[in-house]
């Protein structure tokens, strides 16, 4: 009998290489993290230099225009911190290990892992969680084939989870604190006026999310023409919370109201354009003669 037929016949001399190999990628797994718990005992964070950088961090207005997202549960509003947010948190808290692990791959489904882990303090926050191989469009379910469709699904679930790990981790003081810098943040990000910031809001949900000037107006309750900087920093959260994937636009906004009524936006652009076309007209000359047609001779 050939040597191939023997291996093939023989799973022995093919498990001993797994073997090795799992064990020695075990080790140095456990290698890493020693050297990972060493370095953050050596090296402990400095809890004033770490809130200081992530105020710091919070006075960027493109990172707290970002920083918080909002749902509906019930007849209840929540509020908290985004996962961009979390991630500047856990990046100047320092000393924490934290990401998102698939573990398994089954046919139509994923098993995956958030965690974080604060090195020195040894407390750690883990979530375990099931991702389906699927697509929400208009109401039905798609099936993902595609890798890095797969891969942006499980990515997007698990940012949640991953963002409730590292809030876990992180003390609710100092996280309170850098959610108040950004709402200040908010409140002066820019030297345009709050009018031209308020209808830069209403055009990006129309055109990203189709939700109009009259929809907005019904949620909170009066005319867009009356928001204040409090009233845009919670249209930032709810934009936060769609883009994000926690909550959709049927949960705030009543689409039969923009079915039912036109933008005003509009009606002032249409009259605007009638009026454009009278002044065009009453400008006209009107002593240029017109010419008679021709009548064929007989």
């Amino acid at each position: 009998m050939s040597n191939l037929a023997e291996q093939f016949n023989n799973p022995i001399p093919f498990q001993q290489p797994q073997g090795v190999l799992a064990q020695a990628s075990s080790s140095r797994e456990m290698e890493e993290v020693k050297g990972q718990i060493f370095m953050a005992k050596s090296f402990p964070r400095n809890y004033f230099e770490a809130e200081k950088r992530i105020q710091d961090a919070c006075k960027r207005p493109s990172l707290a225009g970002t920083s918080m997202y909002a749902y509906n549960r019930g007849s209840t509003k929540v509020e908290g911190a985004s996962i961009r947010l979390a991630e500047v948190l856990a990046q100047n808290w320092g000393n924490l290990s934290y990401g998102i692990q698939e573990l398994e791959q089954r046919e139509g489904e994923s098993v995956a892992k958030a965690f974080c882990w604060d090195l020195e303090t040894n407390v750690r926050q883990e979530k375990v969680f099931t991702v389906k191989h699927v697509r929400s469009a208009r109401g039905n379910l798609i099936p993902l084939t595609d890798p890095r469709d797969i891969y942006e699904r499980v990515a997007s679930d698990g940012a949640r989870r991953l963002r409730a790990c590292i809030l876990g981790v992180i003390p609710g003081d100092v996280v309170e604190m850098a959610i108040e810098q950004c709402r200040l943040t908010l409140s002066g990000q820019s030297d345009k006026p709050l009018k031209e910031r308020v209808s830069g809001a209403l055009a990006h949900f129309k055109e990203k999310y189709g939700v109009t000037q009259e929809m907005i107006e019904d949620r909170f309750g009066y005319s867009a023409s009356s928001f204040s900087e409090f009233d845009l920093v919670q249209l930032t959260n709810i934009r936060n919370s769609i883009k994000d994937g926690i909550s959709i636009v049927n949960d705030w906004f009543n689409k039969e109201i923009g079915k039912n009524q036109s933008s005003t936006l509009a009606v002032d652009f249409k009259k605007e354009n009638q009026e454009a076309k009278e002044e065009v007209k009453s400008d006209a000359p009107s002593d240029i003669p017109i010419e008679q047609p021709k009548l064929p001779l007989e």
